[in-house]
């Protein structure tokens, strides 16, 4: 059998707290803690080490965005953070990534889609929600927004190492992308883990916008990302 998954939940309402809790513990994921604030959900991952947080962005005391740095940079063993986010927040998606986080998930989700999220974040894969991925491109159509994007050099990935880049700017998993190059998923990963150290990225999560920064990928190129 494999370890259980550990999660702590950060969240100021605690109706999503409750609600969360029942659908992961529902699945055998075990839910070790809840923090109302920022500085309770600090406090929650030096005391019990989870494996990933679900956390909030707008909470009082200390926000998600800085407990997520401060648990990143913290932690002797740090966890996956999964930031929770709706519609109207998905500007803070940037200061996310810079702070740490591994992926995004609207709250609106399905008990399913939730149960799934936190265990591909946690086996080392990234997430950004489909509705999430749209606002990115939406953000990269505009020519002027890409202007101020650090340089990135792609000229060190081959022609394989591009593609795979590609679709997984738009979404697409470690099993997805093997289905798509018909490639084991061992092969994909050793593909991601290649384009992460050439272009020193510190996961999937910063590959999406560096492809879309860069131009790599482009608003109405390849398929959907809600439906790649």
């Amino acid at each position: 059998m494999s370890e259980q998954l550990r999660v702590v939940i950060a969240d100021d309402q605690a109706l999503v707290r409750t609600g969360f809790r029942m659908i992961l513990a529902a699945d055998g994921i075990d839910v070790v803690a809840e923090a109302a604030d920022g500085v309770q959900a600090v406090e929650a991952v030096r005391r019990h080490a989870p494996d990933l947080v679900l956390m909030d962005i707008r909470m009082p005391v200390l926000d998600g965005l800085e407990a997520t740095r401060l648990i990143l940079t913290g932690a002797p063993a740090r966890p996956r953070v999964l930031i929770l986010t709706t519609f109207d927040l998905d500007s803070y998606v940037y200061a996310a990534l810079a702070a740490g986080a591994s992926g995004f998930l609207l709250k609106d989700v399905t008990p399913e889609y939730l149960v799934a999220a936190v265990r591909l974040v946690r086996a080392g894969d990234a997430l950004l929600a489909p509705a999430i991925t749209r606002r990115l491109v939406e953000r990269f159509a505009d020519r002027d927004g890409r202007a101020q994007a650090p340089h990135r050099d792609l000229a060190s990935l081959t022609p394989r190492e591009r593609e795979v880049m590609q679709l997984l700017a738009r979404g697409m998993s470690n099993a997805e992308l093997a289905a798509a190059f018909r490639l084991s998923e061992a092969t994909v990963k050793t593909h991601v883990a290649r384009i992460l150290a050439k272009l020193g990225l510190r996961d999937r999560a910063q590959a999406v916008v560096v492809a879309y920064e860069t131009g790599l990928v482009t608003p109405g190129s390849g398929p959907d990302p809600a439906t790649a």
